[in-house]
């Protein structure tokens, strides 16, 4: 089984959801296709997971191993910010980016000023029914939680999950990240302005039926 069951074809286990076909997962992974193809054809020869119109795992217990797994392999190499992107997606529950995290998400990472690789929030907006299992998820990777930023210097490392709770979620995708709609999106970044302007004239570029009415120019600073 361990041989068959390595860190890749874990999360491939973890992203698949019934009827998916490999390049979806792959997108979800954002993994190379080919990387993907092979860790699935694996998993199929050993019989956890099957592909009929879409893959599917066989056994939710093959999906819980696959998942100590990853976790485990966190503990050990904490997750870079790319691969906590990812992450997320392994829970069972579901959840949408937010914030400042929304405007990276709708500007096809276009947008990424100010994001101190060693201080590093993620903003995830869930339901509040799902608050406790995703803080028990999260903890399991050994990503500290809260629902406001924490000081960077009270954590053991760069990253941490902020949840926002919400009653219901209404999720759009983009690029395979699950995001909170575009015009909430955009209410978020008028209402800091000053540090989004320059996402907006961005958004406004790429989106044919936006008019947003944002101009913005980037002033080059003199060098001494």
């Amino acid at each position: 089984m361990y041989e068959v069951l390595n860190d890749t074809a874990a999360q491939v286990i973890l992203a698949i959801e019934r009827g998916d076909s490999i390049r979806r997962v792959a997108h979800h992974l954002h993994t190379p296709y080919e990387t993907v193809r092979q860790a699935v054809n694996r998993l199929e020869d050993a019989g956890y997971v099957h592909y009929d119109d879409g893959l599917s795992v066989i056994d939710d217990r093959v999906r819980d191993a696959a998942r100590e797994l990853v976790a485990a392999s966190a503990s050990v190499s904490p997750p870079t910010i790319e691969e906590a992107y990812v992450l997320p997606q392994f829970g069972d529950w579901p959840f949408a980016f937010t914030r400042i995290d929304a405007v990276y998400v709708w500007t096809q990472g276009g947008y990424q000023v100010g994001r101190d690789p060693t201080d590093y929030p993620l903003f995830l907006a869930v339901r509040e029914q799902d608050v406790d299992t995703w803080e028990a998820f999260f903890e399991s990777f050994e990503l500290p939680t809260g629902f406001e930023r924490q000081p960077q210097d009270e954590l053991g490392g760069p990253l941490q999950i902020v949840i926002d709770p919400q009653p219901s979620l209404e999720i759009e995708h983009v690029e395979g990240y699950p995001v909170i709609p575009r015009s909430e999106t955009i209410e978020y970044m008028r209402e800091n302005y000053a540090q989004f302007q320059s996402a907006l004239a961005m958004l406004d570029r790429m989106y044919d039926d936006l008019e947003l009415d944002v101009t913005y120019q980037e002033t080059e600073r003199a060098q001494t």
